[in-house]
């Protein structure tokens, strides 16, 4: 990952009171703004990945695109059959 410094620039409308707090962060810890911007983006990314994966395996399995096992099924293929 790029750091903030080095990265590809950007432009995103941020609220004004995020922006504040964002600015007062950023001057009390000798940051940048921008910085802490992108670690709340690289530390939230995994998780949107996530929830879109999970999001897009539901509608899959809506749409009939998933391979689907009863409860017989799972026991024989783990063999766990009485």
């Amino acid at each position: 990952m790029e750091s903030a410094m080095h990265g590809s620039p950007t432009s995103i409308r941020l609220d004004p009171d995020l922006k504040k707090r964002y600015d007062s962060l950023a001057a009390r810890t000798g940051r940048s703004r921008a910085f802490y911007i992108n670690k709340a983006l690289q530390d939230s990314i995994e998780e949107f990945e996530y929830v879109y994966n999970l999001e897009q395996q539901v509608l899959d399995y809506r749409a009939g695109k998933l391979k689907t096992y009863d409860l017989d099924e799972v026991r024989e293929l783990l063999g766990l059959e009485n």
